[in-house]
């Protein structure tokens, strides 16, 4: 299934795609299942099963025009999901920024306010002028988990989402942490959809990639990640219990602005589409910041 949270006169809800044109409007469709997505996944596998009863007849009054919704992050700031992300976990992304390939993953956070939706603005923190995109699959937890082993990871992932881990490199190199550098508002754009787990049986298989104002940046495919997928839940829940709705962005490939030569930093106007294969695209473009 494609799942998405949109907005429809002024009303959030969560959705599941018919076709590229008609979505089905899940809380319109049965009136007790949640108009949040993260209340929708902590339903667990009951949401999803009755979700796939009404994709096979759903009803005629909740059927929605695509061209009618707002596309919203999967997950909104209310929501107040974790978002974990990992450095360096492709080798060759490694390499460009002349940095060693990590023993364990290199794991760090954005808060859940530097999420943005798909059509929002990326927005140039003031005096800052290292602008930098990452395009990445992003890992949707959900169910709780708390010291999963790699076995059991999967049971654990709803499904996969694009990101953007936005990043102004200034800030990045002069803070002795990433926080500014890495969480400022909209730093999080993802979406538009969540395509689930059981709709990509190999996420370590997808083309991905970024970009710029139609130029082709990033182009590389997930089977360059090194820690998986199933690593990544272990280590991540060892320390921090994930919850659904919880975010996981797995890394870069190489082709960032920061290394190309000179360096390619994004300036205001300019759009920066993130791709995934078999998930689709998000389109944001930058702002300067008022």
């Amino acid at each position: 299934m494609r799942l998405l949270s949109f907005s429809h006169r002024g009303r959030r809800s969560v959705g599941a795609e018919l076709d590229s044109s008609h979505v089905l409007d899940l809380n319109l469709a049965q009136g007790g299942l949640p108009a949040g997505m993260r209340a929708f996944l902590e339903r667990g596998e009951s949401a999803l099963d009755l979700t796939r009863d009404l994709l096979k007849s759903p009803p005629k009054g909740a059927i929605l025009a695509s061209r009618d919704l707002q596309l919203l992050s999967p997950l909104s700031p209310e929501e107040r999901p974790k978002v974990f992300c990992v450095g360096l976990n492709y080798a060759d992304h490694a390499a460009e920024s002349g940095s060693k390939v990590p023993e364990d993953p290199l794991v760090f956070a954005k808060f859940f306010t530097a999420l943005a939706s798909p059509g929002d603005p990326i927005t140039y923190p003031p005096e800052c002028s290292a602008l930098d995109y990452e395009a990445e699959l992003v890992v949707v937890i959900g169910k709780r988990a708390r010291r999963v082993s790699q076995e059991e990871a999967y049971q654990y992932v709803a499904g996969y989402t694009c990101g953007n881990d936005v990043s102004e490199r200034l800030l990045q190199r002069k803070d002795s942490q990433w926080l500014r550098g890495k969480s400022s508002d909209s730093f999080a754009p993802t979406g538009p959809v969540i395509v689930t787990r059981d709709e990509i049986p190999d996420p370590h298989s997808l083309a991905l990639g970024t970009r710029i104002n139609g130029e082709n940046r990033q182009n590389s495919n997930t089977n360059q990640i090194i820690f998986k997928i199933p690593k990544l839940v272990e280590f991540i829940s060892t320390y921090i219990t994930l919850d659904p709705g919880d975010l996981i962005f797995t890394g870069t490939p190489p082709g960032v602005g920061f290394a190309m030569k000179p360096p390619q930093w994004l300036k205001a106007g300019d759009k920066v589409e993130i791709w995934i294969e078999k998930i689709g695209s998000i389109t944001n473009t930058v702002v300067e910041a008022e």
